[in-house]
C-alpha cells in the first residue's frame, strides 16, 4: 500500500510540473521578440493588414484567456493549425514525432546494451588498465558538446571518408535500409552523447554492490569474478541502473533538437526551430509540450522503477 501511495504521488506531481511547463511554454513564447502577425505580413504590410490579421488570429485577446483556450485544447487532443501554413498541426506532428522516435529508439537500442556491457567490464576489470581506458574514454565523450561531436563525426565519415550520408533527410516512402543508413550519423552522435554517462553509473552502482558482505561470501564460496559481477552484483543494482537509463533515454528524446538540426534531420527538433524562425507560435507551442511530456514521462518511469526496486517499500514492516 506504501509503494502504490508513493506512486500515486509522484503521478500528481508529474501532472503538477507538466501544468507548469504549459505556463512556462505559453509565457516564453509571448516573450518571443517581434510580433507574429507582422512577421507572417512581412515588412512592407499596413498596419491595418496586421491588426487585422491579429485579429483573426485571436492575438488581441488577453494572454490568459488563450492560454486557458489552448490548454483546453490541448488536453482534448486538439493541437490547433500552423500559423504559417494554415493546415492542421496533428498529421505533421505524428510524422514529425514518429521520426524523432525512430532517431531516439535507434540510438537507444545501441546505447543502452553498450554501455551496460562497458560499465559491467569496467567493474569486473577495476583498476586495470581496461578500466583506466573506458574511463578516459567516456570522460572525453561527455566533456564534448552535441554540436561539436556532431561537427566531427560529419566531417570525418560524411566528408573526408565519404562512407555515409551527410544530409539525413528521410520521407515516408523510403526503404527501412536507406532510412537506417541516413540516421546513423546523428544516431551516433546521442549515443556518444548518452552512452558514457550510462556506462559510468552502472560502473559506479555496480561497485558500490561489491563492497557489500554477500559478495564477500560468495567470493569465499569459489565464485569466480564473472559470476559474482553478473550473478549477484548486477542483479543487486538493477533498480539504480533502470533509473539511470530512464534519465539517459529523456535525454536523448530531449537533445535530439540540436542533432536534428546539424543533420537537417526531419523531426520535432528540426520542425521547432523551424517554426521559431517563421513565428509559428502554435507549432512551438505544441512541440515544447510534447518535449516537455516525454521528458517528464521518462522522469517518472525512472521514479517508479527506483520505488519499486526499492526492498523497504516492497516488504513493509
Amino acid at each position: 500500500m506504501t509503494l502504490l501511495r508513493l506512486i500515486g504521488r509522484r503521478l500528481v506531481w508529474a501532472l503538477i510540473t507538466l501544468w507548469l511547463v504549459s505556463v512556462f511554454i505559453f509565457m516564453a513564447v509571448e516573450l518571443m521578440p517581434g510580433d507574429a502577425a507582422e512577421a507572417l505580413l512581412g515588412k512592407d504590410a499596413t498596419p491595418q493588414a496586421v491588426e487585422n490579421l491579429r485579429r483573426a488570429l485571436r492575438l488581441d485577446e488577453p494572454a490568459a484567456t488563450r492560454y486557458v483556450e489552448w490548454l483546453g485544447d490541448m488536453a482534448a487532443g486538439n493541437a490547433g493549425q500552423s500559423l504559417v501554413t494554415g493546415m492542421p498541426i496533428a498529421p505533421v506532428l505524428s510524422e514529425r514525432l514518429g521520426n524523432t522516435l525512430f532517431l531516439a529508439v535507434s540510438a537507444a537500442v545501441v546505447a543502452v546494451p553498450l554501455a551496460l556491457a562497458l560499465g559491467l567490464l569496467s567493474a569486473l576489470k577495476q583498476g586495470t588498465a581496461a578500466d583506466r581506458v573506458i574511463s578516459v574514454v567516456s570522460l572525453a565523450s561527455i566533456s564534448f558538446p552535441e554540436f561539436f561531436m556532431g561537427y566531427v563525426l560529419l566531417l570525418v565519415f560524411g566528408l573526408q571518408l565519404g562512407w555515409l550520408p551527410v544530409l539525413s533527410t528521410v520521407n515516408p516512402d523510403m526503404a527501412l535500409g536507406e532510412r537506417v543508413l541516413r540516421i546513423v550519423l546523428p544516431a551516433l552522435t546521442l549515443v556518444c552523447m548518452v552512452m558514457a554517462y550510462m556506462m559510468r553509473m552502472t560502473r559506479a552502482a555496480v561497485i558500490n554492490v561489491l563492497s557489500h558482505p554477500y559478495i564477500e561470501m560468495a567470493r569465499l564460496k569459489g565464485c569466480s569474478p564473472g559470476q559474482i559481477v553478473l550473478r549477484h552484483a548486477f542483479i543487486n543494482a538493477v533498480g539504480p541502473i533502470i533509473n539511470v537509463v530512464a534519465i539517459s533515454l529523456a535525454y536523448l528524446v530531449v537533445g535530439v533538437v540540436v542533432v536534428e538540426v546539424i543533420f537537417t534531420y526531419p523531426g520535432m527538433g528540426q520542425w521547432m526551430v523551424d517554426a521559431v524562425s517563421k513565428r509559428d507560435i502554435q507549432v512551438v507551442q505544441v512541440c515544447g509540450l510534447v518535449f516537455g511530456a516525454a521528458y517528464i514521462g521518462l522522469n517518472l518511469v525512472a521514479d517508479v522503477t527506483a520505488l519499486a526496486f526499492n526492498p523497504k517499500l516492497r516488504h513493509p514492516r
